[in-house]
């Protein structure tokens, strides 16, 4: 019996690229693809695979939360993280969002149907130099400081991020605060750009 795939990823000739590669496998089939993180969920919904491959950086809903909302609505869906990022903290996030794989896009392509194979069977596929490396360099924001950052990132105010999260502006300085301070930088754009590229974001 064929391993139902779905692939999502937001560059349409890599999602093209992948879905390729992974369809002239005997033993997968390619059963849905989408371009953003709430249409793959759509997808998944309805096809309900057995290994879902997304990217992490796509519009509408990140890979990483996706991996989170799969996993909830369809526990038997294994996930593989497919991503141009090498940065600890994606892998570290990707992990404590239960995914079940975390592959670079610059590996052999013949890994991507081996890890399909491995995760199906139960196992778990991560980059060991990347596993490693994420165990020495934790993460240590917390998801709330990590909201507040993202919306400073974007150029949203305190005013700004305060409605948008329903906290007070108080709330958001003290949290962005407690992030400068943990990141050891001088001011929330820095915060934002280290965190962003440790992964953390």
């Amino acid at each position: 019996m064929s391993i139902r795939v779905v692939v999502a990823e937001d560059q349409s000739m890599v999602l093209g690229a992948l879905v390729a590669l992974l369809d002239i496998e005997k033993d997968i089939d390619v059963v849905g693809q989408a371009k953003d993180g709430r249409e793959a969920l759509e997808v998944c919904a309805k096809s309900t695979p057995d290994v879902l491959v997304t990217d992490i950086e796509m519009p509408g809903m990140t890979g990483l939360e996706l991996t989170v909302a799969v996993r909830k609505a369809l526990p038997k869906t294994r996930v593989i993280i497919l991503t141009t990022f090498a940065r600890p903290g994606y892998l570290r996030r990707a992990l404590d969002s239960r995914a079940s794989g975390y592959l670079l896009k610059d590996a052999p392509a013949e890994q991507l149907a081996d890890a399909v194979r491995r995760v199906h069977a139960g196992g778990r596929v991560i980059d060991p130099a990347l596993a490693q490396e994420a165990w020495s360099d934790p993460d240590p924001l917390s998801e709330r400081e990590r909201q507040v950052l993202r919306s400073a990132e974007e150029g949203s105010t305190s005013a700004d991020i305060a409605t948008r999260l329903g906290l007070s502006e108080g709330t958001v300085r003290n949290y962005l605060s407690e992030a400068i301070s943990k990141l050891g930088v001088a001011n929330r754009i820095e915060a934002a750009r280290l965190a962003r590229q440790k992964g953390w974001l």
